[in-house]
């Protein structure tokens, strides 16, 4: 029987939830969400298959030690007391990351310091020799956690944060994260059950990370690397065959499309498209929003992220928005629209029809948002 140990997966704010469902899809246990993150239990399988398959999760870690301390003394002589060649060797280049929410060491960047002289220390003293620190290529990369005086260390088994899937070769201005679009795409409720559409698209990430759900396909698939393949314990046979199981793919029998106004958006979307082996499950097209009719259908979502920020001047965004929110009612019956955006006043353009749901997402790209306002049916409706 498999040893069963606790695991911690980093998200966003406000997608715990999806990803603790995620998790239980996995055979996940004791799963319990914290703020931008789910901690849970599980076997190495479970730790593979957490890298390989969650699509809202930014980094898979693994706690391997716990100790208090009050001083900076005592953290290193306490830090010293763990056997760091359990986790790696003399050869391997290591790197230390570290978070601190404690009254008694003020300075996160010297925990880090000292851990990383703790490890450093101990392989000098047994072997003559310290193993070389790499912040940018480690192969071993440390987190260690401090509240007031409980200080953990995990290990990071996912590398590269896993909203790099490796699909990404070009990109428009401001594209969106890889795990936010994901997520949005997950709360939406869709589940390939109905025609997808961005009209916006930009460089085609929320398309992508639809087509991927659809066909059931992991996103994890065109990672060439994964951090817990450094490891001492690494199981080559155990992650091919994680790799190798297609038993989650399936037909998708509705259509996934995808425009823009931008030749320049659409022909990077259209690179991305190719590298995730999709070009023949996307229909993209160069078109403006206001110009495009969409296929007429009884159940339809369109996903979007507007152009805004770096893509249209402050005294262009009031405007745009009321003009989008006219589109999608005159043309979109039949769909739901999802939007996001960093602007809370662009998105009090929106007018709504009682029987027509847009719900719309306030928050920054690249994930920089603390929660999700929602407006249902009418924009009189309170924040969250």
């Amino acid at each position: 029987m498999s040893e069963k140990f606790q695991i911690v997966a980093k998200t966003l704010e406000g997608l715990e939830g999806v990803l603790a469902d995620e998790l239980k899809e996995i055979g996940a246990e004791d799963i319990e969400i914290g703020c931008r993150s789910v901690t849970y239990t599980g076997t190495k399988e479970t730790l593979y298959k957490s890298n390989f398959w969650l699509r809202t999760a930014l980094r898979i870690l693994k706690p391997i030690y716990v100790f208090n301390a009050h001083t900076i003394e005592e953290f290193y002589g306490n830090a010293r007391k763990f056997d760091w060649t359990s986790v790696m060797d003399l050869s391997q280049k290591f790197a230390v990351d570290s978070v601190v929410n404690s009254e008694h060491f003020p300075h996160s960047r010297y925990i880090a310091l000292k851990l990383k002289d703790a490890i450093a220390d101990q392989f000098r003293d047994r072997f003559g020799k310290r193993p070389f620190v790499d912040p940018k290529k480690p192969h071993i990369q440390f987190h260690v956690h401090v509240n007031n005086d409980t200080c953990t260390v995990l290990l990071d088994s996912s590398g590269e944060s896993l909203h790099r899937r490796g699909y990404r070769v070009s990109q428009d201005i401001a594209p969106i994260n890889e795990v936010l679009a994901a997520g949005l795409i997950k709360l939406s409720g869709w589940d390939g059950n109905s025609v997808f559409i961005d009209p916006m698209c930009g460089s085609g990430t929320i398309l992508i990370e639809a087509a991927l759900i659809a066909y059931g396909i992991a996103p994890g698939i065109f990672r060439q690397h994964f951090g817990f393949e450094n490891w001492l314990d690494f199981d080559e046979t155990l992650l091919q065959s994680i790799y190798n199981d297609d038993s989650r793919e399936r037909d998708f029998e509705y259509l996934i499309l995808g425009r823009d106004i931008s030749k320049q958006a659409i022909a990077s979307a259209l690179d991305n498209v190719k590298q995730s082996g999709l070009q023949k499950k996307i229909d993209l097209g160069v078109a403006s929003i206001f110009d495009y009719n969409p296929p007429k259908v009884d159940k339809g979502m369109v996903i979007t992220n507007p152009p805004y920020g770096e893509r249209l001047r402050k005294e262009q965004i009031e405007n745009f928005y009321k003009q989008l929110s006219d589109t999608f009612k005159q043309k979109y019956t039949g769909y739901d629209v999802w939007v996001i955006s960093s602007n809370a006043e662009a998105l009090k353009s929106f007018s709504l029809r009682p029987n027509k749901r847009i719900t719309l997402f306030n928050g920054a790209l690249e994930c920089k948002y603390q929660h999700f306002p929602m407006y249902k049916g009418s924009l009189k409706a309170k924040h969250n």
